[in-house]
């Protein structure tokens, strides 16, 4: 009968001692560290300005920037969306708003505008609203340059909603017009405009018919709450919002050119195609005994451009953040290291120069003492 055979599992140590085995850096015996007060300060500075560094660098990691790239605008075929908001010193049936691009088709394809009679001073709560917009559009049309990347990262599209409802009603009749709403145009160049009369279509365009007004009915005194085109974005700022224009002769054609430009915003948190737009202003007064000849209204002149602008978020990538970190902690201790070295040899030498002037005269004390010669007295 054949011995039965045991087997035991055998420890062949770790290989984890093996690789230890294979460390190549030097190793210094903590008996051969010297210690020293100037050596303690500089490593609770090092240590100090390490966080202070690594802080600052994680910081400018998370504040991401933005990237403004230019191309040509191949979207031929995308529908311009325009929003407006717009209350004239003229009761309704004095006005006609329409929009006439440059194909010529028939104004009302796009859809019409909603009209409401209203009052064109504003109630004191609509006051307040209206002028905290305009003087934060004016302030941000001034100071767009120094705040743009913090409108870019900001998730609020607006700053200021839509305009309150009255708190009162006035005793007296409507004297203004609000004209508001959203179309879908062509995206080609266009003209909207809100003139004196209601338009009337033909084959060809549209004519406004005002020929039974008089001089005192004009008045084209006019407030803007809202002027954009494309959906709502964060960082974009439309400049015409929040103006307010008091015309001081009634018959006076205002026009505003304005040039359009598409653009893509890709942010961390959103994304979008939209539209940002520049705009000259010019008025004059309608007088046709001096010269002056045209229609009193306002005329908003628009021409898409043919560059796109694409607004991109970027941070650098995570590989490059952390060879910064490795290098600002390698390079403080290493420079904390030889301003340690360099003061300590200054304290070193400085005390060994000491002690040799104090060596010195002790010696040439007594050596002055040794060659005194003794004095006999003889009695």
């Amino acid at each position: 009968m054949e011995a039965e055979k045991v087997t035991m599992l055998r420890y062949r140590g770790s290989k984890l001692s093996k690789v230890k085995k294979l460390d190549m850096f030097p190793k210094v015996e903590e008996t051969f560290k010297e210690t020293s007060s100037v050596g303690g300060t500089f490593s609770i500075f090092g240590f100090l300005i390490i966080i202070w560094l690594v802080f600052c660098e994680i910081q400018y990691y998370l504040d991401s920037k933005f990237i403004f790239k230019f191309s040509p605008d191949v979207e031929l075929d995308e529908q311009l969306k325009i929003n407006i908001d717009i209350t004239v010193a003229m009761p309704c049936h004095f006005l006609g708003a329409d929009i006439l691009d440059s194909t010529n088709q028939n104004t009302f394809k796009f859809g019409a505008l909603d009209q409401e009679d209203t009052w064109f001073e504003l109630a004191p709560n609509q006051q307040i609203h209206f002028d905290n917009k305009k003087h934060f559009n004016s302030y941000l049309r001034e100071e767009y340059h120094a705040v743009k990347d913090l409108l870019w990262r900001s998730r609020f599209s607006t700053h200021f909603g839509e305009l309150p409802p009255r708190n009162d009603a006035p005793d007296r009749p409507h004297d203004a017009c609000r004209i508001y709403g959203n179309l879908i145009l062509n995206k080609v160049a266009g003209n909207f405009h809100i003139t004196a009369g209601k338009s009337l279509p033909l084959s060809r365009g549209h004519v406004h018919m005002n020929a039974f007004m008089s001089d005192r009915d004009y008045n084209f005194s006019h407030r803007i709450n809202k002027f954009s085109f494309g959906d709502p974005s964060p960082g974009i700022v439309h400049p015409l919002e929040g103006d307010e224009v008091i015309g001081t002769y009634g018959r006076t054609l205002f026009n505003y050119f304005i040039e359009v430009v598409p653009t893509k915003v890709n942010t961390f948190l959103t994304s979008v195609n939209t539209y940002q737009y520049s705009v000259k202003a010019l008025s004059r007064p309608i007088d046709h005994d001096a010269g002056s000849h045209g229609f009193p209204g306002l005329f908003f002149k628009y021409d898409v451009s043919a560059l796109r602008v694409t607004v991109k978020q970027e941070r650098d990538h995570l590989g490059t953040f952390l060879a910064r970190l490795c290098s600002i902690i390698g390079g403080v201790f290493v420079c904390s290291g030889i301003l340690n070295q360099i003061v300590q040899l200054l304290i070193d030498f400085i005390n060994n120069n000491f002690k040799k002037e104090v060596i010195t005269a002790k010696d040439k004390e007594l050596l002055v003492e040794d060659v005194q010669p003794s004095v006999v007295q003889l009695t």
